[in-house]
């Protein structure tokens, strides 16, 4: 059992407790309050003088899968030789051992979406997972949590290399139908199946992935920077009936109304980076301001290792800096990830019952002088400065 006592406690979704003690068992919150009893040989941590918080989740990051400090050897973020790849998982490329988790929890990170790549028009199945863990099986949270799928800039530039389709925006459209198509027949299929059992199809791994997109069991999680790519992503998401998020939404200040009428998520980011493409041109470090000012449930990425995964604090900071208020930007880097994710049942906020992923701070998480004091995953502590 770990108690931890006296610190100014930010719930994010029920408000912030002075001088209040979290109590944790088997992993999980037990108790948290004011007024909590710690048992005699419980392990306690006084938090006086400092700041508890949940951890930080990262909403999109390819941690594990494109390691740190490797070549080609630790690169498998993108399986570019087919743009609909949908049957790929990425729990099957993580390397636990990456050295990117380390640096994530160390900075209050303690779960990440970590998916495929953007080289695909459908890249595969991307999962929430802890920062801390021996095996990946252990760290996973939700698998699958979303099917990355990407417009835009990216899959033309791969596949017109190739010398095949899609080589333009429109056919990378026209690929994404093709295949959301494929995966009604399928469902079809399967519905007539229910009654007759030797009408059941072969198994295929591509429409299965597909369907859970199509079941709505999973958004389809899309690359788009631009503002038509995410008007094309809006529409495509009209036509099929699917749930979507919209990844980087780099010019999504232009269309804040449309995301917000249609109660779209986006995580936006990474913002901390440069204009290293034609397609980032009209970025602004005012995009999550506009966006949560208009109603959009914003998240925050580093798309690590484009950004070192441990500076997703920073751009909050930055946000805040640009009009972003500090309640959406403590938002943006917990509960509203955890929603995007579908795992707010277990993370994203300290409540009673939730998994005990609690960061303690030397003060406020979104000053820039705040230091990790101690970072704490499924009630153990992975980390003391």
């Amino acid at each position: 059992m770990l108690a931890i006592t006296n610190g100014k406690i930010l719930t994010i979704t029920q408000g912030v407790i002075e001088k209040g003690t979290i109590l944790v068992e088997n992993g999980k919150i037990l108790e948290i309050g004011n007024d909590v009893q710690v048992p005699e040989g419980t392990r306690v941590i006084d938090a006086a003088g400092r700041v508890v918080a949940p951890g930080i989740i990262d909403a999109h990051a390819h941690v594990g899968i494109w390691e740190e400090g490797f070549g080609w050897e630790g690169n498998d973020v993108n399986e570019m030789t087919d743009p609909v790849t949908p049957h790929l998982r990425t729990i099957d490329a993580i390397n636990p051992e990456d050295q990117g988790l380390r640096d994530a929890y160390e900075g209050g990170i303690t779960a990440i979406w970590s998916a495929p790549g953007s080289g695909n028009v459908i890249g595969g199945e991307g999962v929430a997972m802890k920062t801390a863990g021996k095996t990946m099986d252990a760290m996973i949270i939700k698998a699958p949590a979303g099917l990355k799928a990407a417009l835009g800039e990216n899959p033309k530039r791969v596949y017109s290399g190739q010398k095949k389709m899609p080589s333009t925006r429109m056919g990378t459209a026209a690929v994404m139908r093709e295949a959301l198509l494929k995966g009604q027949a399928y469902l079809k299929k399967l519905e007539k199946a229910q009654d007759d059992p030797d009408k059941l199809p072969d198994r295929d791994l591509r429409m299965e992935a597909i369907a859970r997109v199509l079941r709505k069991e999973i958004p389809l999680r899309t690359h788009a920077h631009r503002a038509d790519d995410i008007i094309t992503a809006l529409r495509i998401a009209e036509e099929f009936d699917i749930d979507l998020t919209i990844e980087h939404c780099t010019e999504g200040h232009k269309v804040a109304g449309e995301l917000a009428r249609r109660n779209i998520k986006v995580v936006v980011g990474p913002t901390l980076s440069s204009r290293s493409k034609v397609e980032l041109r009209d970025r602004s470090l005012e995009t999550p301001a506009i966006l949560a000012t208009a109603g959009v449930h914003v998240s925050l990425m580093t798309d690590h290792p484009v950004i070192p995964i441990q500076l997703l604090p920073l751009a909050a900071m930055v946000a805040m800096k640009y009009g972003l208020s500090e309640e959406h930007a403590l938002k943006a880097l917990t509960i509203n990830p955890a929603e995007i994710c579908g795992i707010a049942d277990r993370v994203g906020s300290l409540e009673k019952g939730k998994d005990a992923d609690i960061v303690i701070w030397s003060g406020h998480p979104l000053k820039f002088e705040s230091n990790v004091v101690a970072t704490v995953i499924n009630g153990e502590v992975v980390y003391q400065a």
